[in-house]
């Protein structure tokens, strides 16, 4: 699978720590996120992500910022992207499986780096369901 990740300077230690899990487990990763912790602006990083996944160059995203709020409202922007922020692995699977989450947000300043893997991991294993949240997910583009 291929993965389009961005964050801004709360994010890198995270960033990375899940970039080598997911390589590890032979996904694919464009990286579109800061490596420092000086002060950047997270749109800067967030709407590269959200153009990848609403084009189908990404198969889906995640994205990291401290309260994960910023970067989750500005790749909600696009058209066709659907970011659930996300603090437990159980939230992930139901943005998933209700949702059709496409971008998985994670404040990094409220979990840990353990608890961010696994939010990825419940996230790109988890389907979405369709039936009757197919017609709840048709209702949300504007």
């Amino acid at each position: 699978m291929k993965i389009s990740i961005g964050n801004d300077h709360a994010g890198p230690d995270y960033k990375k720590a899940i970039v080598d899990y997911l390589k590890s487990n032979g996904h694919e990763i464009i990286n579109h996120g800061t490596d420092t912790f000086d002060s950047v602006d997270y749109p800067d990083f967030a709407h590269p992500v959200a153009i990848d996944v609403a084009t189908g160059k990404s198969d889906l995203g995640i994205v990291i910022c401290g309260s994960g709020n910023g970067i989750a409202m500005t790749v909600n922007k696009h058209q066709g992207i659907r970011a659930a922020l996300c603090w437990t692995k159980e939230i992930s699977a139901l943005a998933r499986q209700h949702n059709n989450a496409n971008v998985v947000s994670i404040p990094a300043r409220f979990t840990s780096i353990q608890q961010a893997i696994e939010i990825v991991d419940t996230f790109l294993k988890t389907d979405f369901e369709g039936g009757r949240h197919a017609t709840r997910v048709a209702k949300i583009s504007c």
